[in-house]
């Protein structure tokens, strides 16, 4: 099986494991899993990070980022472009709409932009990943275009357990992440920086 072929089947079955996961395992994997990500160095230390709305059965990382905003971190969230960019956006109050693929997205005209270069924390969800924290995502490349301008950011991947494969489906072009967080356990891909 070549690359796209076995990428395009680990995305599927990723989405399905996701998805397929009880609404209680759901929520006792999301509690973990933000619980996980607050404990770690890099969360405490973000003064500024992008997050995202979760969607399709993604990881849910709202109490998260409710904690990030009463502890006084800037959160943005992606939003999705022409030619496959992304930008980051802090949304004001009421500057939410439904946006490409069906996703709650930042109304740019309603929302500070962020410059990567600002980012100290990606938070990246995947349809599949591999312990060495190689990803799987929804076969787009707007991150992997994004995360190269994030020179001052960890890349933390989230995703639940049910995800990981056993090598994910990567080309060249396909960005490693920093680390991984699951409701189970954390994956480092590299030793860069002190989780």
């Amino acid at each position: 099986m070549d690359t796209a072929a076995e990428k395009s089947a680990q995305r599927k079955a990723g989405i399905a494991a996701r998805r397929a996961l009880s609404e209680a395992d759901r929520a006792a994997a999301n509690a973990a899993l933000c619980r996980r990500i607050a404990q770690l160095r890099c969360f405490r230390e973000a003064q500024t990070l992008l997050a995202y709305a979760a969607f399709g059965g993604e990881a849910d990382l709202s109490a998260l980022l409710a904690e990030a905003e009463r502890l006084g971190k800037t959160v943005a969230y992606p939003v999705c472009g022409e030619g496959f960019t992304l930008t980051a956006a802090v949304p004001e109050p009421g500057g939410w709409e439904t946006g490409a693929y069906g996703i709650r997205t930042p109304i740019l005209t309603k929302s500070r932009l962020l410059a990567p270069e600002e980012l100290d924390l990606v938070l990246v969800p995947c349809t599949a990943f591999d312990a060495a924290c190689r990803r799987v995502g929804m076969g787009k490349g707007y991150y992997d275009r994004y995360l190269p301008r994030c020179q001052n950011a960890v890349t933390l991947g989230v995703a639940f357990e049910v995800q990981r494969v056993e090598r994910a489906a990567a080309d060249p072009h396909d960005r490693q992440l920093d680390s991984y967080a699951t409701e189970e356990k954390i994956y480092r891909g590299t030793d860069k920086f002190e989780l």
